[in-house]
């Protein structure tokens, strides 16, 4: 059977970078020995590992009884224990030896038009305790469901603190989803209240989304309360009785919210995975493990200092803005810097402005905006100094090596370590990672799990899959901040994530390990074509194509084949000043050919000026399957930054 043929790899890279000595030195994990032993203290007992974490990075108000419940699939950490996420990110660092960081900055922020705000931890104890109190004199409840539709602006890491504060479950939808997307949402959770703005800025153009809340809940009578930030100042309809301004409801409110003694499970969130067609897919998330797991991971990753600035460019609305912008970096005591807009607004170098006003010394972004920086050309970052860079880290997809080596030479200026991170808005946190100062890398691939993190690679029969060869990712022990179901859907959580294999976590991507141990992440495995009675990674024909000098961006699908079964179809845009010859498409499927072999050699290469991408920067392969099959696109497009690429496309078809 097609399905039982092993995915292949034929990616291979030679290139390795040790760990500055120097670096490792002043590392959180100093250097390979410290790292050796915390790898085997988690393999002696990783329950006792993650509650020595649990207790250093996490304060709690009364201990646990027992450290894991296990009755698969379904987890639970921290037994009996209880805390609270809002005084972990802002209380203690008020009190004791740490009540100097009250006059630090917990947030910097920056809209995209210019405005500027700094916000002390003080400052977010305050901000944070007034909204709590507005959520109660507006009727929520420990256990209610809040919906955060909103710009990346201070308030709404404000609002999912304040429903921390007092234990109410906050469901953040990006502020690009439509009006449909938006009323699914809200019903799925069973939310009576919503927090929204008159408005973002994107690219100059102001983002309705008071407009969006309005058509979604006009059929919801349940939805009782909207409260609106004034955010862009244009005029916006306010239903009486229903809607009130956020100035407006805090104005005179008491800052003084104890928070709630909560338990270790008691829900924190649901988070809507974006892409889902059909009923939503509310990923639900629990308090104790999951800030035990973002706060530690962010800590050993990020190697978090007391002077450092990191910047993170996720949207607060996907779940790397969830756990590292907010809850993993705020719980170190860290400084977390928001940006509200896009990365080429007013021009293209806009992010390296931002770099160079804040000195920020961590920077963590996704591998398709570092491919867009290196057509947008390297001359636009070395305008600018970026000395304060100390640490770079990839998210979102896996990284092609060329655009990590572009990224380290360009941005890092050869002395930065390169964090490449593999994780899920279903594992909470990042689960394969290296270590900065202990870890050895190699471009492209994330390396090694995080200590106490228990992935395998299995073929289709449950096997294990020998070195090399492609197969199943999957975890096989449980984790802290791993999801805790599908909101109100166990039979689907079961299916979706615990059927393939009994008993382990099925994590959906394809991967290798090398020799060395190293994870290579191949993708989806709805992204690996059958060809020619081969399975092929998409994303090691991406790399291959992104490897010739003339390409910048490249995206990869099939289209049906009545001979192959599957076409490749390779998308690539150009590096700047490249003419798109018409010998140049010979040259890049010839180059495939070479670089992986014969059978991976794309049928088509189309040529774009830009590729269709999210606004959180992601590819939307979906809709180039839908271009190179010459199907008409039904799905959902409202997260699509620019339609007039998708526009170009189709208008260049043959």
């Amino acid at each position: 059977m097609a399905d039982e043929i092993a995915i292949e790899s034929s990616l291979r890279e030679k290139r390795r970078f040790k760990p500055d000595p120097a670096w490792s030195r002043r590392a959180n994990l100093p250097g390979k020995a410290a790292y050796g032993r915390m790898v085997k203290e988690a393999e002696k007992n990783f329950q006792r590992y993650w509650a020595r974490h649990a207790r250093e990075n996490v304060s709690w108000f009364s201990p646990w009884k027992k450290i894991l419940d296990w009755k698969p699939p379904f987890a639970k950490w921290f037994v009996g224990a209880k805390t609270n996420v809002s005084y972990n990110c802002i209380d203690r660092h008020l009190e004791g030896p740490n009540a100097w960081r009250r006059n630090k900055a917990a947030i910097i922020w920056e809209g995209e038009p210019g405005d500027r705000r700094v916000l002390t931890f003080g400052d977010l104890h305050r901000e944070v305790g007034t909204f709590a109190n507005v959520l109660k004199a507006n009727g929520v409840k420990k256990g209610d469901r809040v919906v955060l539709y909103m710009p990346l602006v201070p308030e709404l890491a404000i609002a999912m603190l304040a429903c921390t504060r007092i234990g109410a479950v906050h469901s953040i939808i990006f502020g690009g989803f439509s009006a449909d997307s938006i009323r699914d949402r809200v019903q799925d959770a069973g939310a009576k209240i919503v927090v929204t703005a008159d408005g973002g800025w994107r690219r100059g153009q102001i983002v309705p989304l008071k407009k969006m809340v309005n058509d979604a809940i006009r059929k919801l009578p349940e939805v009782g309360r909207v409260i609106v930030l004034r955010r862009t100042g244009q005029d916006v309809p306010m239903r009486k009785g229903r809607d009130v301004w956020w100035h407006e409801q805090t104005e005179g409110v008491s800052p003084e919210c104890k928070p709630a003694k909560l338990d270790s499970e008691h829900p924190l969130f649901i988070l809507y995975t974006s892409g889902s067609t059909g009923k939503p897919k509310g990923i639900l998330h629990t308090t104790g493990g999951y800030l035990t797991h973002v706060a530690t991971t962010a800590r050993y990753i990020f190697d978090l200092k007391e002077d450092d600035t990191y910047w993170c460019t996720a949207d607060i609305g996907w779940i790397t803005g969830h756990s590292y912008v907010v809850y993993g970096i705020l719980a170190n005591g860290a400084t977390s810097v928001m940006y509200e807009g896009a990365p080429n607004w007013p021009d293209e170098e806009r992010f390296w402005q931002i770099v160079d006003r804040y000195r920020v010394t961590v920077f963590y972004t996704a591998p398709t905006a570092i491919r867009t920086f290196m057509r947008w050309g390297e001359k636009r970052v070395k305008k600018y100094s970026l000395s304060s860079l100390r640490l770079l880290g990839t998210v979102g997809e896996p990284i092609n090596p060329e655009a990590w080596m572009w990224y380290r030479r360009v941005v890092g200026r050869n002395r930065c370590p390169i964090v490449d991170t593999w994780w899920q808005p279903e594992t909470g946190g990042i689960l394969i990672t290296p270590l900065p100062g202990a870890v050895e890398t190699t471009p492209g691939s994330a390396t090694r799990p995080f200590p106490g993190i228990f992935p395998e690679i299995l073929n289709e029969q449950g096997e294990p899959c020998r070195p090399d060869e492609g197969g199943y990712l999957v975890i096989t022990k449980p984790w802290p901040g791993m999801l805790r179901g599908i909101y109100g859907d166990p039979k689907r959580f079961r299916e979706q994530y615990w059927s393939k294999y009994k008993d382990l976590y099925f994590t959906g991507d394809g991967a290798r390990r090398d020799a060395r141990g190293y994870f290579w992440i191949m993708g989806r495995v709805d992204d690996v074509m059958n060809v020619a009675g081969h399975r092929l990674s998409t994303m090691e024909i991406e790399s291959a194509l992104v490897s010739h000098r003339s390409v910048a961006e490249a995206a990869v699908v099939g289209r049906p084949d009545e001979i192959k079964g599957t076409a490749v179809v390779g998308f690539v845009s150009l590096e700047g000043g490249v003419e798109a010859r018409e010998e140049l498409r010979d040259e890049l499927r010839q180059h495939v050919a070479r670089e992986i072999g014969p059978v991976a050699r794309p049928d088509e290469i189309r040529i774009a000026a830009g590729l269709p991408k999210t606004r959180s920067g992601k590819i939307m392969r979906r809709l180039l399957r839908d271009v190179a099959a010459g199907r008409e696109t039904t799905g959902d497009t409202t997260t699509l930054e620019d339609f007039s690429v998708l526009a170009a496309l189709r208008s260049d078809e043959d």
